[in-house]
């Protein structure tokens, strides 16, 4: 079942379930982007193959919006706005600890090893090894811690760079691995064996119509953590 945020006959943006694919890969598991692609199938009534696009992705762990393009026309105008930077990403992490300060700014040098499929933040680019140098990435992040229950704590996240696996690898090198995150330091899994950072608002420019358009996916209702958050961090907005 697809849970459709936003949509119209250029664009659409989908709320996805952490574990899930966003495109095919070998594994053979179930894709979303094959699962939109049959909805809009079935909605319209569309004969032969459906094109749909797929703008951004999410790692497989992590659920929230996810951006596809129903024309080619509105998939090239959209690549360059995400190649200029121009999309405005605000996640939500339940991190383990709490950072040492309510809000900042994370700025790190990452560099990913394809081989554990893995990246390891470092505080500037000379403190990366002198063979990797060339390799590392500027990453740029802002948080801003919004509540805390007894054991953890909801950070809001701006994505300002788009690097490989760039908030938890960030957040880990900080000392606040995501919930559920065992590849970053996390203390223990996530039942559902995803992680609990959310792709919480998207703001886009309309390839066709040039309006903001700002979507907000809902964290998963029946998960009680999510659930005491989000009624937390919305009682203080």
């Amino acid at each position: 079942m697809v849970e459709v945020l936003y949509e119209d006959n250029h664009v659409i943006v989908v709320n996805k379930r952490p574990g899930e694919l966003v495109q095919p890969d070998p594994t053979g598991d179930p894709a979303l982007e094959d699962t939109v692609k049959a909805y809009i199938k079935t909605k319209y009534g569309k004969p032969g193959a459906v094109f749909l696009g797929v703008v951004h992705r999410i790692d497989r762990p992590v659920g929230g919006a996810v951006l596809l393009a129903r024309t080619s026309k509105a998939l090239v105008r959209l690549n360059e706005q995400l190649k200029q930077r121009r999309f405005r990403k605000i996640y939500w992490a339940i991190v383990e600890n709490k950072p040492d300060r309510p809000e900042g700014e994370l700025r790190h040098y990452i560099v990913r090893n394809g081989k554990t499929n893995k990246s390891t933040a470092h505080d500037t680019q000379n403190a990366v090894p002198r063979n990797l140098q060339s390799e590392a990435k500027e990453a740029i992040l802002r948080y801003k811690l919004l509540a805390s229950s007894d054991r953890y704590h909801l950070l809001e996240i701006e994505l300002l760079t788009g690097r490989h696996h760039q908030i938890r690898c960030q957040l880990s090198k900080i000392g606040c691995p995501i919930k559920g995150d065992l590849k970053y330091g996390a203390s223990r899994s996530n039942k559902d064996g995803g992680i609990s950072l959310w792709a919480r608002r998207l703001t886009f420019e309309h390839p066709v119509t040039h309006k903001m358009i700002t979507v907000e996916a809902p964290t998963p209702h029946d998960d009680k953590l999510w659930a005491y958050f989000e009624k937390e961090a919305t009682r203080r907005d």
